[in-house]
């Protein structure tokens, strides 16, 4: 007879009273109805921040170097900043029901913009025709398209909510116009802003619901065109075979991948410190826009990059949860997209910096140099903001409690309460009118339990036949009486 030992029983180890002190008061936050709010906030005020200090120590040496005074991007960048600042506190005031309404026309003066920066009204820099010059103000019709494609996206696909299981009201028209924009964008030329396009698409379809086989179609179709991209432009070429050997022209196409992983590697942990860096000095070119993230882990170290990493993971975490916990469908929709928009467009700007996607051009949101770029994100973020006071628990609070201290510090009105559109009733078809003098035959009343029994036995021609016949009987039978009333 064999013994079987018994398992040793593992014990399960409880919290400490501290942790779980920590724990049970952190989920009591987060569960506060202004708790998306604050942390939208605080996410928004910290990358602001970053974003203006790695600004002004990256580009400090290079306005030295040629002539120019040292606070020269800095405080075009400072200037953007206050006026996506005050965008961002009236786009929180604003009904987000007038917002929805306004979509429609913006996304046409967007693609009306798209087409006249193709004319000689638009300016050309670094290679792309994608910018509006008017007087010493420059701006991008691009980031304006993002947005308002979002907006405009999200309230054609609600509207038609209950049609979306078929392809052709899915897909149209927000993926006509969107390609249409596609088009204008890329002729300038921009892949950045067709990627970045690209994503705000796919979270749409995403979020409403749309079938896996479509975004298998459109990968395949992703796929297509940038192979298409690359071999039809020498410089896109360039930069993917590149990635794939950044070696093989250091001193030319390889030259700003391998100063940014020379930064990183620099840095360490805690870097050498704010305006220590040797990369801001020429060493890698656009330091201060789409390569900013390598000073940042030169200058901070590997804490810095984690700090921006988890700002924008926080992002991600908060943004969804406001999506979640929102009723309106397009506050939803509108919330998931923008969400998804920012954070994978940080992560590809990190991406190429690290070496692990081909360099884009695409700019790091709200720490990057660039007028319109910080002024869209700003108005993106304050949209987000305007979405968590829309939560139920947020809008009850609110209503019952006051605006509480950032609310009466901005002067912010009481959300409105989300009501779901009135069930149409369905209309009953109305009687054909009688011709005058006719009379309708009477048919024979018959009982519905005798009706279903003859529905279930006999086959559905049978039971048509037994029909005609009992209203032939009735017609028969009101003629004989219509005949013995005549005589």
């Amino acid at each position: 007879m064999t013994v079987v030992a018994d398992k040793p029983r593992t014990k399960r180890v409880r919290p400490t009273g501290r942790v779980a002190a920590v724990r049970n008061g952190l989920t009591a936050w987060l569960s506060r109805p202004l708790a998306d709010f604050h942390l939208l906030l605080a996410i928004f005020g910290t990358l602001t921040v970053i974003g203006l200090v790695m600004v002004l120590s990256a580009s400090a040496p290079g306005q030295v170097a040629d002539g120019e005074s040292a606070y020269g991007v800095f405080q075009k960048q400072l200037l953007y900043v206050l006026v996506g600042s005050v965008l961002f506190c009236l786009v929180l005031r604003f009904p987000l029901r007038k917002v929805r309404h306004g979509s429609t026309m913006a996304m046409l003066v967007c693609v009306i913009l798209l087409g006249l920066v193709l004319t000689p009204l638009g300016k050309e820099n670094y290679g792309a025709q994608s910018w509006f010059q008017v007087g010493p103000v420059s701006f991008q019709p691009i980031e304006a398209a993002k947005l308002a494609l979002a907006l405009w996206g999200a309230h054609v696909l609600v509207t038609k909510r209950a049609l979306l299981t078929q392809y052709r009201h899915l897909l149209v028209p927000v993926v006509p116009v969107a390609l249409l924009v596609f088009a204008l964008v890329m002729l300038q030329p921009d892949l950045g802003g067709t990627i970045t396009l690209g994503v705000v698409l796919i979270s749409l379809l995403w979020f409403v619901g749309a079938p896996m086989r479509l975004f298998g179609v459109i990968a395949m179709g992703a796929v297509g065109g940038a192979v298409v991209l690359a071999i039809g432009a020498a410089y896109r070429l360039q930069r993917v075979l590149t990635f794939l050997n950044p070696e093989e022209d250091p001193l030319g196409a390889g030259l700003q991948a391998r100063q940014a992983m020379f930064a990183l590697a620099e840095g360490g942990l805690f870097g050498k410190g704010l305006a220590q860096g040797s990369s801001r000095w020429r060493y890698l070119p656009n330091v201060h826009s789409d390569f900013i993230y390598a000073v940042i882990g030169e200058e901070l170290g590997f804490v810095g990059c984690f700090l921006v990493l988890a700002l924008f993971g926080a992002l991600a975490v908060v943004g969804l949860r406001i999506a979640s916990r929102n009723t309106d469908p397009w506050i939803r929709i509108v919330s998931a997209t923008m969400t998804v928009w920012l954070v994978a467009q940080a992560a590809i700007n990190i991406g190429y910096v690290v070496q692990l996607l081909p360099v884009t051009g695409i700019t790091l949101p709200m720490i990057s140099s660039g007028g319109t770029s910080i002024v869209t994100t700003m108005v993106v973020f304050g949209i987000l903001a305007n979405c968590a006071r829309h939560e139920p628990d947020a809008v009850a609070a609110l209503r019952s409690l006051g605006p509480g201290r950032v609310g009466g510090l901005l002067k912010l009105p009481a959300p409105e309460a989300y009501r779901p559109p009135p069930k149409r009733k369905p209309v009953r078809p109305s009687t054909p009118p009688r011709a005058p003098g006719r009379r309708t035959a009477q048919l024979p009343v018959v009982d519905p339990a005798e009706r279903r029994m003859a529905g279930r036995s006999a086959p559905p021609s049978e039971y048509r036949r037994r029909e005609s016949r009992r209203a032939s009987q009735g017609r028969s039978a009101s003629d004989r009486s219509a005949r013995g009333r005549g005589r």
